[in-house]
C-alpha cells in the first residue's frame, strides 16, 4: 500500500478522501497518532512525499501534512484567530483546513484561486480583484512557489490586507540556503521538479524569503513554535521542523 499510494497525485487523494474519509476514518483509528485539526487519533498516518517518501505525513481523515498540523496548533494556542470575529482569505484554500474554516460562522471566509473547485472567486494573485485593505487575516500557503512574479504576488496581499491585519504565507523554504534559487529559463516539468523539486514551482526559497516579504511592507516574523513542543506532541502530531512565516500590516 505504501508504495501505491504515493504514486497518486495529491489532488486524487483529495478527491478519494471526499467520498471514502468515513471509511478512512474507521480503518486508519487508533491511539498512536492524533491530528489536531480534527482531534480524531489514528493507528498510523499515510506516507507521503515528492522526491522521498515521509513515513506518517498524511493524515487518512484530513489530508493534512506536517505544516498543517503545525500551522493549525500554532492558530490554536499562540492567536485567537480561531475564535475570533474576522474578514478572512484563503488563497489556494487547503483540503485540511477548507472542511474547518467552512463552518466557521463568526469568519467572513472567502476563498479564491485561479483552478481550484473549492475556490469561491477565480482570481490570479497578481491581480486580485478586492479593495484595499479588505481582510483582517489572509491564508497563502505553499502558493508562492509556483508564482514567476512572487513579488507582484505580495504587493497585491499586503495591499488588500487590513492595518493590523496578519498574513500567514508558508512556502517551502530551505533553512540552511541562503539565497532563493531561481531560474526562469527552466520550464519542462521534468526539469523543475529535478531542480525545484516539484514539476510545478519555479524556485526554492532561502533565508532571504524573509526579506522578500519584509521588501513588500510586511512586518515579519519567522514562528518558531516546533521549537516549545514536547518531543512526545511532536511524535503524537507526527510533525516535521520548520518554521512559520508570517507577516503583519
Amino acid at each position: 500500500m505504501k508504495g501505491i499510494l504515493a504514486l497518486f497525485p495529491r489532488p486524487f487523494l483529495i478527491r478519494m478522501s471526499l467520498l471514502f474519509r468515513p471509511l478512512l476514518r474507521w480503518w486508519f483509528q487508533g491511539d498512536r497518532f492524533k491530528d489536531p485539526i480534527d482531534g480524531r487519533s489514528y493507528r498510523k498516518f499515510l506516507p507521503y512525499g515528492y522526491r522521498q517518501l515521509r513515513p506518517n505525513a498524511l493524515c487518512p481523515g484530513t489530508l493534512s501534512l506536517e505544516r498543517h498540523r503545525l500551522l493549525w496548533l500554532y492558530l490554536d494556542r499562540q492567536t485567537d484567530f480561531l475564535t475570533k470575529k474576522l474578514c478572512v482569505l484563503h488563497v489556494a484554500p487547503e483540503q485540511a483546513f477548507f472542511q474547518q474554516f467552512k463552518t466557521f460562522s463568526h469568519w467572513d471566509y472567502t476563498t479564491t484561486d485561479l483552478h481550484s473547485p473549492l475556490a469561491d472567486i477565480k482570481a490570479d494573485l497578481t491581480a486580485l480583484p478586492f479593495a484595499d485593505e479588505s481582510f483582517d487575516l489572509i491564508f497563502c500557503n505553499h502558493v508562492l512557489e509556483h508564482i514567476p512574479e512572487d513579488a507582484n504576488a505580495l504587493a497585491e496581499l499586503y495591499r488588500i490586507l487590513r492595518k493590523g491585519g496578519t498574513a500567514i504565507l508558508q512556502v517551502p523554504l530551505e533553512e540552511d540556503r541562503i539565497t532563493t534559487f531561481e531560474d526562469a529559463s527552466i520550464t519542462h516539468p521534468k526539469e523543475r521538479s529535478e531542480a525545484f523539486g516539484q514539476y510545478d514551482h519555479v524556485r526554492i526559497y532561502g533565508q532571504d524569503y524573509y526579506q522578500r516579504l519584509a521588501a513588500a511592507g510586511f512586518q515579519v516574523q519567522a514562528v518558531d513554535l516546533f521549537s516549545q513542543l514536547s518531543e512526545e506532541e511532536i511524535q503524537r502530531y507526527a510533525l516535521q521542523k520548520e518554521r512559520i512565516p508570517v507577516g503583519v500590516k
